[in-house]
């Protein structure tokens, strides 16, 4: 796709980092994804902006609240924010914060799904959200991991008006959400057969040259691979926990081919 220049309801549009510590967050980061920084000013609480070459890839922050998670937080687009709100109550999803006004940027709400995962809709003001997208160092996919894929499916159905694809196999519970006939973003139903620590919710996938090359990044930066590179139709794709322990997956070109 590469440069991104705006986004129908229901694509994924951004994600920001939820870091215990934001500076160290930036540092990890920054040497695996390549990212250069803009720190915003103190009524912001800092809230620093990712780029590659110039194009915002992805934001960073600590909230002020000590048990916040640490994790990474995707954010649908919505036409109309005040308008989500309400169809999430009647979907049987909770609404966390908002909606409210980011000065300029836009209005936002964060919110539960049935399940419990976390999304946020950003309505777009002067902030568009990404400006580069499936190029190195930017979000390449995002894809929500439950226990209860059909009402999840049903659930984001309802309240951003998207459609949802087949499954992709009878014995791989995975369908796409589409936006216009696209596949925007991924819903993969997590089985019984699964492990309890399984990583739920939202989550994202990096672009990168290499994937094996920054793994090796990763390691040496104190972070861990949860789940080893392995090629696939889609690129070599990885699975990694940062030092503070967000997960987030990487995926560069398939090797030895």
């Amino acid at each position: 796709m590469g440069e991104a220049r705006g986004y129908d309801q229901g694509t994924p549009c951004w994600a920001d980092y939820w870091a215990r510590d934001r500076r160290a967050a930036m540092d990890f980061y920054g040497a695996v994804l390549g990212w250069e920084f803009d720190e915003g000013p103190p009524e912001t609480g800092y809230y620093t902006t990712a780029s590659v070459g110039g194009k915002v890839a992805a934001g960073l922050f600590q909230p002020q609240e000590s048990d916040a998670p640490v994790t990474w937080g995707v954010y649908l687009a919505s036409d109309d924010v005040d308008a989500t709100a309400r169809a999430v109550t009647e979907a049987g999803g909770r609404l966390v914060m908002g909606p409210t006004d980011v000065m300029a940027e836009g209005r936002m709400l964060l919110a539960t799904d049935p399940a419990g995962a976390v999304f946020g809709a950003w309505q777009a003001g002067r902030h568009r959200g990404f400006q580069l997208v499936d190029q190195p160092g930017a979000v390449a996919w995002t894809e929500l991991a439950t226990r209860d894929a059909e009402t999840a499916r049903s659930f984001y159905a309802r309240v951003f008006g998207v459609e949802i694809s087949p499954p992709m196999a009878a014995d791989f519970d995975y369908t796409t959400i589409r936006v216009d006939g696209r596949d925007v973003a991924g819903v993969r139903g997590v089985g019984s057969d699964e492990p309890e620590d399984t990583a739920l919710g939202w989550g994202t996938v990096f672009a990168v040259p290499a994937t094996d090359d920054a793994l090796d990044i990763v390691t040496g930066r104190c972070g861990v691979v949860v789940r080893a590179a392995e090629n696939s139709p889609y690129g070599r794709l990885a699975t990694c926990r940062d030092p503070q322990g967000g997960q987030f997956s990487l995926v560069g070109p398939n090797t030895g081919e």
